[in-house]
């Protein structure tokens, strides 16, 4: 193999990329992002001991992060980038371990952060990659591997976001040590199955920790999202398209380029943007531009003007593309030959080239019309409570069914957009993620005026959906969140859909629908513990998982 991946969906055969990622990344990306993870578990490994004696300084919980983020699906293919960040984090290591010489640390942990990587050239840099590549770092054992998979999987959803959490000045010490242990443990060939099974839930622990606090964050800066109306169609004045996930990126850019004559829209995850007051009231967010990442290809091409990419799911162009020369990348982001915005000393951007970019370009082609109604967040839904406990007992909803998570390229997710028109008329869909574009435009009307889809926003806006269900669970005084008439049918392609799983998992929510298939990195042993202790079960056909999941009756005391 000149490579392996076995971290999202799209898995080669639904067991892994070997030649080349079906993301687009080559064998010399993949393996610099290996090596990038293993850079930021050597790292761990030093400041989780350095925690002993003090909390060290940002730099190396920042590195930690960035590296998790940056090895994200569709986040980063530029290795001269990758290169650089896994200097740093040598350099970085370097530092720690100068600055508290006496650790007692054992030669063999100190192997696995390879300090002599410092003088590399690039070339020997990538030879050293190839080397550590996941297979090779957490052993031979499938199901030792797997559970150990998943906890790092984990990891990178959740550094995703406690790094948004930490653009908003919002950290957590405990969140950050828990990374730092959960990086290094696996590597302790003592740790067994039952140990780490263990470390598994205690990831979803930590992920519901923070989401917690990413929610805590945007809506202590941006005020908690409401019920809003937002355009899909276009105006008069050029654009600038902002897609991935973070705020704090989108908010700079609307202070920055407002009485500029350019219109800001948001794309894909960036759509729950416009649900947040402190965000829209910026008069040029104009509307939503686009569908789920995967389709950016054309919509890019007919929105015409550039596109900014604060996060992942980046969809490497054509080499003809019309609108390569137009995108450009912050954060953790990145491309070859696409523009990097950096931060500066006090940790702010600037996009005044991306905005002179925008007022030269011809105003975006609209590709649909209409608005969408989105903005049924946590406290959103609780101050609708009463009025969603009423028509539960009268019977005008009969269930919930959360279909949150990640879209995707492959035609069988067509199964959601079909599952979502065929779902009878007495239940409302609870969404969040950019999975929601498979059914979020289609006319499926309302119950009692609460719309049959109930859009909480970005994927780390599950915490939203988990609070519902908890509140819920209280209006109606069950013991249980497993009591609710509520129904799983999540769809999953990348890592941040890990950790909402592994947060639904440690919550004790059972009879997980997931599909459109099961991880690759899942073992046929793992799956079984799975299945036994959790339910998770996969999904089949439209009608079939109807009849089993939403006609099969479930009664709420009143």
């Amino acid at each position: 193999m000149s490579m392996f991946c076995d971290q999202c969906q799209e898995a080669y055969q639904g067991t892994g990329c070997v030649k080349v990622g079906v993301c687009g990344k080559d064998e010399e990306v993949s393996a610099l992002l290996d090596l990038l993870v293993y850079t930021a578990r050597g790292v761990a490994i030093f400041t989780q001991e350095v925690r002993k004696i003090k909390n060290p300084c940002e730099r190396p919980d920042k590195f930690v992060l960035d590296a998790l983020f940056t090895s994200i699906t569709n986040a980063n293919f530029d290795p001269d980038a990758i290169r650089a960040k896994i200097r740093e984090g040598l350099w970085v290591r370097e530092h720690v371990k100068a600055n508290f010489p006496k650790l007692g640390l054992s030669a063999a942990l100190c192997d696995h952060d390879a300090a002599t990587w410092v003088a590399f050239d690039d070339v020997e840099l990538l030879a050293k990659a190839r080397e550590v590549t996941l297979l090779n770092t957490l052993g031979s054992d499938d199901d030792r591997r797997s559970l150990a998979e998943m906890v790092t999987y984990g990891l990178k959803g959740m550094a995703a976001y406690v790094q948004h959490a930490m653009q908003l000045d919002s950290r957590s010490t405990d969140i950050q040590k828990f990374i730092d242990k959960a990086l290094v443990a696996p590597l302790d060939p003592a740790m067994g199955i039952p140990e780490l099974l263990e470390l598994v839930l205690e990831t979803g622990k930590f992920g519901v920790d923070a989401m917690a606090l990413l929610d805590g964050a945007n809506t202590g800066r941006y005020g908690h999202p409401e019920i809003t109306k937002v355009k899909l169609g276009v105006g008069s004045r050029p654009g600038i398209l902002v897609s991935g996930h973070d705020l704090h990126d989108l908010e700079q850019l609307l202070e920055q380029s407002a009485d500029q004559g350019v219109d800001i829209y948001t794309h894909s995850e960036m759509l729950p943007a416009h649900y947040y007051p402190n965000l829209k009231k910026f008069a040029h967010l104009y509307g939503n531009y686009g569908n789920a990442w995967w389709q950016q290809g054309k919509e890019f091409a007919s929105f015409r003007g550039p596109i900014l990419f604060t996060t992942n799911c980046i969809v490497p162009p054509r080499a003809d593309a019309p609108y390569a020369d137009k995108v450009y990348t912050t954060g953790s982001s990145g491309f070859p030959g696409f523009v990097h915005i950096e931060k500066d000393a006090q940790g702010l951007k600037d996009f005044s080239a991306l905005i002179a970019h925008a007022k030269g370009c011809p105003v975006p082609i609209a590709i649909e019309d209409g608005e969408l109604v989105g903005g049924f967040a946590r406290q959103q839904v609780l101050e609708l409570a009463g009025t969603v406990v009423e028509a539960v007992k009268s019977g005008a909803i009969r269930k919930f069914v959360v279909m949150a998570g990640c879209d995707g390229r492959q035609s069988k997710r067509q199964y959601y957009s079909d599952f979502a028109t065929a779902l009878p008329h007495d239940t409302v869909i609870l969404t969040a993620g950019c999975a929601k574009f498979r059914y979020n435009k289609l006319a499926l009307g309302d119950i009692s005026g609460i719309p049959r889809v109930l859009d909480a926003g970005q994927c780390n806006d599950s915490y939203s959906l988990v609070a519902t269900a908890l509140a819920l669970k209280d209006a109606f005084g069950l013991d249980d969140i497993n009591d609710l008439p509520i129904v799983y049918n999540i769809a999953w392609y990348e890592q941040k859909a890990v950790i909402v799983l592994l947060a639904l998992l440690h919550l004790g929510v059972k009879n997980i629908h997931l599909g459109p298939t099961l991880p690759a990195f899942l073992s046929a042993n793992v799956v079984s513990v799975l299945v036994a202790k959790f339910g998770i079960t996969g999904i089949t056909n439209v009608d079939a998982d109807l009849e089993a999941w939403v006609n099969a009756e479930v009664t709420v005391e009143q």
